[in-house]
């Protein structure tokens, strides 16, 4: 299909915008905008940039635009552009404004929605970077149930250090060795100008490379474009070909909802666990499937990891990078031995192709180490598990990869913020054994439910090995060691974790999926931390989020399909 031959039929939802005698006034305001009366005949496709000049994950997606834009253009569509909000997690992670990090998510899906819905466009493609841009995209394509596909701009490229590979994630842990006195301002500095060498999103399995393996897989986004890095020379094809590929989903009317079905998310979730991905996907997933009003919860999370082994090697645990896993066959080579293996679902994809057929197209490089099999996996269950007890009655979730503890028990050591729990990591008061509990860091709690890796990452620069971390906060991709997040109900909606005091003997019992304090904890007063009242975004987000075990959404969740 050419330019010259616009598609039929495909522009059904903007002609009540561009059609009859009545929309002389919108069609002049489209004329001033560079469109003619060939364009009203077209599909209008709006391209949806989370591009900024503040991160790499998504500085390079303004160039992107334009090869998408051709793809469109060349299919018969009109490219219609918007700009929506990104927080990046790396620069705001361990301040302020890492409250606004889960926030943006659900702000990013809203603006997508009411900027195609306002405008009455005919399909979608939303190009994203930084983490919360992702799993966004994807709830606004299932809210919309329009045709509509993302395209993940890509990891960054690692960072060479003393000759050695590294990522952001040695920044945060040389940030402990510094503050533990092993590492020097110019060993810190050094790490620091290495890390990051230019556009990409951050570097391991963390919850970017998590997310866009998941929609890969979930079948919203066509196999192998998101794989190829952010300064690839092949990414630009493949942002021509998903340009393409939008306008065909409009012409076929194929809506985002006949690919986010529930086995779709399954299958994301299992691909999840045998990548060792974040624990982030289990917010991410609860949530995109709840504006779809699939029913999909984090016990479905749990069973996708009880019973899919890791087999990728892959940081923050293990070895490799994301540009690895691209130089050894990707996500495709990932789902291929899952397919193989009937442990997935033979779903469409927006590729237009099923998922099986997509993963027998898998090109495995010779002698790569980066993916395994499921006869000798990196672990032998998932990458997390959900579990429950009297501290969390409505679920929790701990992070598996990278340690093979499976019970640990000590004393409380109790937080009423990220902020108070790393200057006492800093400051050498936490020790071997300890069970750091960081608490009103939830949805409801901070507002925003920030991640932890600045503490995580500080004890392992530290060298502190024993110790757990309970959090109604979250953690980062990049974070690894014995830690639970997603506690809840969380102490801002008056859960148990309000009520554990220092010093009380808190059990974790990974097998028997339990965390317990021996105490009647229901019994106990307490008394909020005295903080400013939210205000603005933050205000309402406060007022609307619904649990992190629902996936922290602000939309009413919807009855099961």
């Amino acid at each position: 299909m050419t330019s010259s031959s616009p598609p039929s039929n495909a522009n059904r939802r903007s002609q009540v915008v561009t059609r009859g005698p009545n929309r002389a006034a919108a069609r002049s305001y489209l004329r001033a905008a560079g469109m003619d009366d060939a364009a009203f005949s077209r599909p209008m496709i709006a391209v949806v940039n989370t591009w900024s000049s503040v991160t790499p994950c998504n500085m390079h997606l303004g160039d992107l635009a334009e090869h998408v834009r051709r793809g469109v253009r060349d299919a018969g569509g009109v490219p219609i552009d918007f700009n929506t909000i990104m927080v990046t997690d790396g620069i705001s992670m361990g301040t302020p404004g890492m409250k606004a990090s889960l926030i943006s998510r659900e702000v990013i899906a809203d603006s997508i929605e009411l900027a195609v819905q306002g405008h009455q466009l005919d399909g979608v493609i939303c190009i994203v970077g930084c983490d919360k841009t992702i799993p966004a995209a994807a709830m606004a394509l299932a809210r919309m149930d329009l045709p509509g596909l993302v395209l993940y701009g890509g990891t960054i490229m690692p960072g060479i250090n003393a000759g050695k590979e590294i990522s952001i994630q040695d920044v945060f842990e040389a940030i402990g060795a510094h503050g533990a006195g092993t590492l020097d301002d110019a060993g810190l500095r050094a790490v620091e100008a290495a890390a990051c060498p230019g556009a990409g999103a951050c570097g391991g399995q963390f919850t970017a490379n998590t997310m866009a393996m998941a929609l890969s897989v979930m079948g919203i986004s066509p196999m192998g474009a998101n794989d190829v890095p952010a300064i690839h020379q092949d990414k630009p094809a493949e942002a021509e070909r998903c340009g393409r590929l939008i306008v065909d989903l409009t012409v076929r009317g194929a809506n985002a909802r006949q690919f986010i079905t529930r086995d779709a998310v399954m299958n994301a979730a299992i691909a999840v666990s045998a990548s060792g991905g974040s624990t982030n996907a289990v917010l991410h997933l609860t949530a995109i499937a709840a504006e779809a009003g699939v029913n999909f919860t984090i016990e479905d999370c749990h069973t996708a990891c009880e019973t899919t082994p890791v087999i990728c090697d892959l940081k923050p645990g293990g070895r490799f990078l994301a540009s690895h896993l691209f130089a050894a066959g990707g996500t495709r080579l990932v789902t291929k031995r899952l397919a193989d293996t009937g442990k997935l679902t033979d779903t469409p994809t927006v590729s237009g192709r099923r998922l099986f057929a997509e993963a027998d197209e898998a090109i495995e490089t010779s002698g790569q180490e980066v993916v395994t099999d499921f006869t000798r996996p990196v672990m032998a269950r998932g990458s997390y598990a959900v579990l429950y007890g009297n501290v969390a009655p409505e679920g929790a979730v701990i992070k598996l990869a990278g340690h093979e503890i499976a019970q640990f028990k000590g004393p409380a050591r109790v937080f009423e913020s990220e902020d108070a729990a790393f200057d006492a990591v800093q400051a050498g008061a936490i020790h071997e054994g300890d069970v750091i509990v960081i608490r009103y860091e939830g949805p409801k709690g901070g507002p925003g439910m920030r991640e932890m890796l600045q503490v995580t990452a500080a004890l392992k620069g530290r060298g502190v090995k024993d110790v757990a971390l309970i959090t109604d906060g979250r953690f980062s991709g990049a974070s690894y060691g014995f830690v639970i997040g997603h506690v809840a109900p969380e102490a801002a909606a008056g859960g148990p974790i309000a009520r554990i005091a220092e010093g009380d003997i808190v059990a974790i019992d990974v097998p028997a999926r339990r965390i317990d304090v021996s105490a009647e904890l229901s019994t106990r007063t307490f008394t909020p931390p005295v903080r400013p009242a939210p205000v603005g975004a933050f205000a309402k987000y406060a007022a609307l989020v619904s649990s992190a075990s629902k996936g922290a959404v602000t939309i009413p969740i919807q009855g099961p399909k």
